[in-house]
């Protein structure tokens, strides 16, 4: 809570003025009770004549009390919606920031959906009760330290007896504030649960379809469904105890304070008008200790979503650029990587002592099995992920000592799945070079042989591509990416099981736009395909994590190795 608070600093001086409306609303709420007593006053009940010209006053002043009191309402009401939601902009703009600065191993471990989730479900949960509670907590404060003062100003004796009620009521909220606080928390990751599911069957859908998996997906769903749906019951039920006890208990006050009153009364110690008052204020001074019992409940819910939200903003972003790092400029693509080792996890080695030199301007093709670490090398000397042991170089110096931002620019890449955002053609191949004008998009097209079917649909360049793209074909988005590849004009050029997913005759367009976009650069290719890397400068073998062969497909053919069998296996002897 004290770091939510700290959101509110930039809201400082509307919530200086919020405070003082509130001041003066209380001030006029506790002004009621007394306008209340004295109106009962004016009646003389042992001449049984009433004072009207003073009743008459009293009344107006109660109708221009309650009118000023709705328009003070009214107006923190506006201000706390403001308020309220530019804290949440805020939070969801820093999580969201947050999300770009963290490393893709937090992306491994987490759900898309529950990712989501944090940024929609949890925060909103905040700002629902930011915007209710904030004013409600203020006002309540100070109505119980305004009540409390009339209450002793009116009458002690009658204060000490309405105060046998407070210890029931912290007993109660504390008992039940720790259980509702834990389910709030279990509720909160249960819909986060629930959304990475929903994300992931849609995301799916066609792999459902084709796998006739609807009814496991459903089962799935309600197992997780139900969970949540129990979960949220017990806090729903937990949370509304509050109110029914506070009443039982209030009630039990406000007897003991007739009762009293009554004794004080008839001893003639103090007046009707007085007890009438004094039953108002301690109706002042209960009903926020209501509301603050309620806004003590509510706050778990809020708890449990910012606890999720500042988990996030707590996780380790990828390392910051060293403070002399220079930009990486003019690159001639020299790699050499020296005993690099690497594990996605502590003890677990995914790569071990990975050495190998590769001239500017070479084609390597790295080649193997599943698993075996390939796709693992190139993230790597992109800076994806930090390696455990080593030194990887580019033009001779470490990756380290280069920006991130200089790095990642040096580098074009054509991925296996490869996603395109919502948006026109235009702008997801302009997506490697912002400031691109049309005719370099075009261009880049052509090179990638993507023109050819881009100037066949209705809107050519200016085609809206719903999300990922899946209103083109497997083959169509590959030469996208290969024309987004081509604008930003990377120095180097990683290529991942490019053109796995296509047919024949598409593979051909690829390879042949590939050839355009190799030319002059330093590329790595990754490939099951043996026919498509058999031109490449140096083939590396990567299995179990360490390179089991390196050389050109005439030499390794000779040595009738581990490449010589897949390729046997793929092609036959030449």
């Amino acid at each position: 809570m004290l770091r939510l608070w700290r959101y509110f600093g930039k809201e400082r001086r509307l919530l200086i003025i919020i405070f003082m409306l509130i001041i003066v609303s209380s001030l006029l709420g506790l002004l009621v009770p007394y306008l209340i007593g004295k109106a009962v006053d004016t009646i003389s009940f042992g001449a049984m004549a009433i004072n009207f010209k003073s009743l008459q006053i009293i009344i107006g002043i109660l109708i221009g009390t309650y009118i000023i009191d709705s328009f003070i309402t009214l107006a923190q009401g506006f201000i706390m919606a403001g308020i309220s939601q530019r804290i949440v902009f805020s939070l969801r703009e820093a999580l969201f920031s947050k999300l770009q600065k963290l490393p893709l191993s937090f992306f491994d471990t987490h759900t898309h959906g529950e990712i989501m989730s944090r940024l929609s479900n949890d925060i909103e949960n905040v700002s629902t009760t930011i915007s209710q509670s904030t004013t409600q907590l203020m006002s309540s404060v100070i109505n119980i330290l305004g009540a409390f003062i009339m209450m002793l100003v009116l009458s002690p004796v009658l204060t000490v007896a309405s105060m046998i009620t407070i210890p029931l009521v912290f007993i109660m909220t504390n008992s039940i504030a720790k259980k509702t606080k834990v389910l709030f928390k279990e509720q909160q990751v249960f819909l986060g649960n629930l959304n990475g599911h929903i994300e992931e069957s849609i995301s799916g859908i066609q792999v459902v379809k084709a796998f006739n998996g609807e009814d496991r997906v459903i089962e799935d769903f309600n197992k997780i469904n139900s969970n949540l749906c129990e979960v949220g019951i017990k806090a729903q039920i937990w949370s509304g105890y509050i109110m029914p006890l506070m009443n039982v208990i209030n009630n039990f006050g406000f007897t003991v304070v007739a009762a009293v009153g009554g004794i004080l009364a008839v001893k003639e110690l103090i007046t009707i008008g007085i007890i009438a008052s004094f039953l108002s204020y301690s109706r002042q001074f209960a009903r926020p200790l209501n509301d603050l019992a309620n806004i003590f409940n509510t706050l778990q819910s809020a708890v449990a979503g910012a606890e999720r939200v500042f988990e996030t903003l707590d996780e380790i972003e990828e390392p910051k650029d060293e403070e002399d790092a220079k930009e990486l400029k003019n690159v001639r693509g020299e790699v050499v990587f020296n005993n690099v080792s690497f594990g996605y996890r502590e003890g677990v080695r995914v790569l071990e002592d990975i050495n190998f030199h590769v001239k500017e301007g070479s084609n390597i093709a790295l080649v193997g099995p599943t698993g075996s670490g390939k796709t693992t090398i190139v993230n790597l000397l992109t800076g994806f992920y930090q390696i455990s042991k080593g030194q990887i170089l580019i033009d001779g110096k470490d990756i380290k000592e280069y920006t991130k931002d200089s790095l990642r620019k040096s580098f074009g890449m054509v991925l296996q799945d490869t996603y395109l955002f919502s948006g026109t053609i235009k702008e997801n191949i302009k997506y490697g070079k912002l400031n691109a004008t049309d005719e370099e998009i075009k261009k880049a097209a052509i090179m990638a042989n993507a023109d050819g079917f881009i100037s066949r649909l209705p809107q050519d360049y200016n085609t809206i591509l719903t999300e990922g793209g899946i209103n083109l074909s497997e083959g169509e988005r590959q030469l996208l990416a290969i024309s987004r590849a081509i604008l930003s004009n990377p120095s180097i050029l990683i290529l991942d099981e490019a053109t796995s997913n296509v047919d024949t005759r598409t593979e051909l367009k690829i390879q042949e736009a590939m050839l355009k976009l190799m030319k002059g650069r330093t590329s790595f290719i990754i490939a099951h395909r043996l026919s498509t890397i058999k031109d490449a400068d140096i083939i590396m073998v990567i299995r179990d994590g360490k390179i089991a062969e390196s050389g050109s497909h005439e030499d390794l053919i000779n040595q009738k190795g581990e490449y010589y069998k897949l390729y046997k296996s793929q092609l036959g002897e030449e």
